[in-house]
């Protein structure tokens, strides 16, 4: 054994204690609820647009299945192995070592990013409101506006430079995940994730349904469906990369923080495929809704990019449909299912970390890390109006915690997780996790492992040298 690698004496079984998720079930939602969100849901139809649609898919759907789901057993062996917090396991896995510095990135990495995604949350309960009311497709006065993408292109740029309104929807989404949290791990986060989870999956069965109906789908099937090959570069293999990072939620302490909470019977193998399967299913009906509704309404493809393609062109779209109003209620519906389930699982990470380091209490855990979130939310969405000209290395606020923490921290935390997983956690760690103790059969165990120790560190590097 290397003198660098922890002993195996250190290890604990996969027995575990605490709080644990109460079902099956619970703990396939609650999972699925932490990968799939604004990731699956707002960003992955902007970067399959951007990236040559079948190409991306293509590419995007191998990174999965070669890389996004021996990295999830990596990290939720990590999480069940450890049964603590994202610094806590890898305490407990390495103790005396410097190893923990990974967990603290990720805690930081999902705290940065909660800051910015309580904004765009924010936004979604701000358009589903609007819908509702009606707001969202009438001038000022009260009159219907054109069904014009400039129109709802201006409207959109209105509302997040105006400073009141979107501070308004963010400390109410943050006041709503507060409430969850608080709540705990079986009442609030699987209970939650339970009711959320189904009704995500049967909005999204009625959208796809309705998008194949329209006159030209078939064309948008072709673009998302059809690959291209010519469109196939490395820069589009880094951003599949990078989007199977995102959409599975790894690197940034999610899973280990959740899967601390599942009970010793818990196969992991199993429960990190059906993860993976159901989020790429999201991506892909979001796919199936998306661009057939584009071709079907001649919109330009070529100018749809990240929040024009949902906030921009879907209230364009539901304008000139038949109950278009009661469409854009059910989508921002359903945007705002996606938004509570990435901002709950992001919010959490930091949570567990307070109670289990610092010995407090669930509530007050919840109050010390959220609480500052009104400011430093604040401070992203203002980043779009009063306080547009205050830049970080020439971005936003916004924009520098989204590019810093999607491009550096994200690969970062995932790179140093793969290398101790498969090089210097306790002998047999990984091993007695994926098989329950070895009272169940992994026959793909050696690929898995292989994959973990060598392909992984390779491909997030390609990451990381892209961003540079």
């Amino acid at each position: 054994m290397s003198k660098n690698k922890i002993s195996s004496s250190s290890a604990p079984n996969v027995s575990g204690g605490g709080t644990l998720f109460r079902t099956k079930a619970g703990v396939i939602a609650a999972t699925l609820g932490s990968a799939v969100g604004l990731g699956s849901i707002w960003r992955f139809p902007a970067e399959a647009q951007a990236n040559g649609g079948g190409a991306f898919l293509l590419l995007y759907m191998a990174c999965v299945l070669v890389l996004g789901i021996p990295v999830m057993l990596a990290e939720t062996s990590l999480g069940r192995g450890g049964r603590a917090d994202a610094v806590g396991s890898y305490m407990k896995l390495a103790p005396g070592h410097h190893w923990w510095i990974a967990g603290a990135l990720g805690v930081l990495a999902s705290y940065l990013i909660i800051s910015f995604y309580m904004v765009v949350a924010g936004w979604t309960l701000q358009y589903l409101w609007d819908s509702i009311t009606g707001a969202l497709y009438a001038g000022a006065d009260g009159t219907p506006v054109l069904a014009l993408e400039s129109t709802f292109h201006h409207r959109m740029e209105q509302y997040i430079g105006s400073d009141i309104a979107p501070l308004i929807s963010t400390f109410i989404m943050i006041a709503l995940n507060m409430g969850v949290l608080m709540m705990g791990v079986q009442k609030g986060i699987e209970r939650a994730s339970n009711i959320m989870m189904p009704l995500l999956f049967v909005l999204l069965l009625l959208f796809s349904i309705y998008a194949l109906t329209l006159p030209g789908a078939a064309e948008g099937l072709e673009f998302f469906f059809r690959p291209d090959f010519s469109k196939i570069t490395w820069s589009v293999a880094a951003n599949a990369l990078g989007q199977t990072f995102f959409s599975l939620s790894l690197g940034i302490g999610i899973l280990i923080t959740y899967a601390s909470y599942y009970p010793s019977s818990t196969n992991l193998v199993s429960t990190s495929a059906t993860v993976s399967a159901l989020t790429t299913f999201v991506a892909v009906m979001m796919g199936v809704i998306i661009f057939p509704t584009v071709f079907s309404f001649n919109l330009d493809l070529s100018q749809l990019r990240g929040t024009t393609l949902v906030f921009v062109t879907l209230p364009e779209v539901f304008s000139q449909m038949p109950g278009g109003r009661w469409w854009s209620i059910l989508f921002f519906v359903l945007l705002l299912v996606a938004a509570l389930t990435s901002t709950i699982s992001l919010s959490e990470v930091s949570i567990l970390f307070v109670q289990k380091r610092f010995h407090k209490s669930r509530v007050v855990s919840t109050l010390i890390m959220m609480c500052p979130l009104f400011v430093f939310s604040a401070l992203c969405s203002l980043s779009f109006g009063s306080l547009s000209d205050l830049k970080l290395f020439g971005l936003t606020i916004f924009n520098f915690l989204d590019t810093f923490t999607t491009n550096w921290l994200l690969p970062i935390c995932a790179l140093v997780m793969v290398i101790f997983t498969g090089w210097f956690a306790p002998r047999g760690t990984f091993r007695s996790q994926l098989t329950n103790g070895g009272t169940i059969a992994v026959r793909l165990y050696p690929v898995v492992s292989f994959i973990v120790r060598w392909v992984a560190p390779l491909l997030i590097l390609v990451i990381l040298a892209t961003s540079i």
